[in-house]
């Protein structure tokens, strides 16, 4: 089995088309998705059209569900700007996205860890605001009471591979449309940055009864995304979007 797993697209409809346009070629058997589709200054409703157009199994993130749940005046600035252009088909989409998911009794999906749609599973962040590995034994704990050989995550838009002592395997594919991010949330405001604009995906397939993994970076026309986010007068996406990198 062939399997692709994205997230964290964020509105990028371009990426995303690029994306799955780099997956049809080949020829993957599954599609999964991890969640946090639209929130952004860039284009929700494009970017919902397109997923659901495609078929693919699909959970939500945490923007998803702020997006349904706080109020207007709760919301940040990304997610008030993709509630304002989705239309009640999308929304009626995202509230119907569970947290989690088990695919075939063996591959489970969320987005942060197995308990929380907003927590970091394979990173923790420093003091200083950056982001490093989290402890395999913290690793270890949260992957504890989910017994599946493949264990699937996203929200830090970082991808990366953890083995663990028993040999199942935590993947993060990265993000397909928000290369870097500010995250002012108390106690430690931190930033994430790609160091490229590519958009990111993994690909995973079961060799011996194990599952390796790939990690795949698509190049797409970045700028123009990148000039949306400037327009609307957000700086750091339109750095991010263009360089990989917030300056």
């Amino acid at each position: 089995m062939r399997l692709a797993a994205i997230a964290d697209t964020h509105g990028n409809h371009l990426a995303l088309e690029a994306v799955l346009a780099d997956i049809a070629a080949l020829g993957v058997d599954l599609t999964v998705n991890l969640g946090d589709h639209l929130s952004s200054p860039l284009e929700a409703a494009k970017t919902a059209d397109i997923l659901l157009a495609n078929d693919m199994v699909s959970i939500r993130g945490n923007h998803d569900r702020w997006i349904l749940e706080k109020t207007q005046q709760e919301m940040g600035m990304s997610d008030r700007w993709a509630h304002d252009q989705l239309s009640a088909v999308h929304k009626a989409w995202l509230a119907d996205l569970p947290a989690t998911r088990l695919v075939e009794d063996r591959i489970f999906l969320c987005h942060g860890t197995p308990a929380d749609d907003n927590t970091y599973w394979l990173e923790r962040v420093l003091p200083d605001g950056t982001m490093a590995m989290n402890a395999i034994a913290e690793i270890e704990r949260l992957a504890a009471d989910t017994d599946c050989p493949l264990l699937l995550c996203a929200h830090s838009h970082t991808p990366r591979a953890v083995r663990l002592g028993d040999g199942r395997l935590v993947v993060n594919p990265g993000s397909v449309g928000c290369p870097g991010y500010e995250d002012p949330t108390p106690p430690t405001p931190h930033v994430m940055q790609a160091g490229t604009p590519d958009a990111s995906y993994a690909l995973l397939e079961e060799v011996g009864g194990r599952w390796a993994v790939s990690f795949r970076q698509v190049p797409y026309d970045n700028r123009a995304m990148a000039a949306i986010a400037a327009e609307r007068g957000h700086a750091a996406w339109a750095s991010a979007l263009s360089t990989g990198w917030i300056r």
